[in-house]
């Protein structure tokens, strides 16, 4: 028994490997199916066509040039019934133990026995925190839904990136009263080129309240704290929409026992042809594979990995 470890099309894709060469597996993943994807605002369309996200020879068809969100749900969820994948949902792995052929992985809800297991947990796992006091409260959000719940309220967006960028001017054309606070001196120069201008003149004109060289200190019911240079400053607010980016799994990782790379990347040290890691029995598939380098490794073309994870298991049976 092969165990996948996240339910998101790469995982989904070598579960589909697998089946077609008849090695039985499982999916295990701790939230919905295709997790990352449902958390992704409700009107996102993908860069990507709709034939480059495609697994297990389904065709993809969109009603666009590019697929949205929902149209992506819906692939997926019948691409995983298409092959009546085994997928346990909402089960979080809290624990792995043994060696190659005689894995235990403990989860929120059992216990299983494992020969193999593959890590594809993707990079949109967990977010990262600003550590600051009032981080905890109800109207922090680091996962950014729709613009609708907003309207007509005091909203602080946190990050100088296309998120960012995107959620505030989003807000502010549902009428939430938008600041953004940069820790940097000007927004990131992989803005999107056709949103920044409009990023810009919304903060250029007032309409969106921009402090640069700025860092959140405190959240509260009623209000935030900012370091500004020119002093700390605290302004009314209603919602706080922290787009201050995401990390891959590294706990699920620690508890796999696969090594990490000596540099910010922290990526897993892995075989380039068979995606198996240092630990034996463990491979790791898609987005995870990059670390922290977002910027390299997409759906589209981790989709090999698939192959070559199911493959390298099939010659080692």
């Amino acid at each position: 028994m092969v165990t996948i470890i996240g339910a998101g099309p790469i995982g989904l894709a070598t579960g589909i490997a697998l089946k077609q060469r008849n090695i039985p597996f499982q999916i295990i993943e701790r939230g919905c199916l295709v997790n990352s994807i449902f958390h992704y605002p409700v009107n996102m369309t993908f860069f990507s066509t709709s034939d480059r996200l495609e697994i297990g020879n389904i065709p993809f068809i969109s009603h666009g040039n590019k697929p949205t969100r929902n149209e992506a749900l819906e692939y997926y969820r019948r691409a995983a019934e298409h092959y009546e994948l085994p997928v346990k949902l909402y089960e979080e792995v809290r624990n792995i133990e043994g060696e190659n052929e005689n894995f235990t992985i403990t989860t929120s809800k059992g216990i299983y026995n494992s020969s193999k297991i593959v890590i594809a947990t993707g990079f949109y796992g967990r977010a990262n925190m600003m550590k600051i006091p009032g981080e905890e409260l109800p109207k922090v959000k680091h996962y950014y839904d729709e613009p609708h719940p907003y309207a007509w309220q005091k909203v602080l967006v946190v990050g100088a990136g296309n998120s960012a960028v995107d959620v505030a001017l989003e807000t502010y054309r549902c009428n939430a009263e938008v600041t953004i606070a940069v820790r940097e001196a000007k927004l990131k120069e992989s803005v999107k080129y056709w949103v920044k201008p409009d990023i810009e003149n919304r903060i250029k004109e007032g309409s969106i309240k921009g402090y640069f060289n700025t860092e959140v200190l405190e959240i509260r019911e009623r209000d935030v704290v900012l370091k500004t240079p020119d002093g700390e400053k605290v302004i009314e607010n209603d919602f706080v929409l922290a787009m201050t980016g995401y990390h891959p799994q590294y706990e699920l990782m620690n508890l796999a026992g696969i090594e990490l790379t000596k540099d910010k990347v922290m990526m897993p040290v892995y075989n380039e042809k068979t995606l198996e890691t240092n630990r034996k029995g463990v491979y790791v598939a898609g987005v995870v594979c990059g670390g922290m380098d977002t910027s390299r490794l997409f759906i589209e073309n981790t989709r090999v990995h698939a192959g070559q994870i199911a493959e390298a298991i099939k010659q080692d049976l």
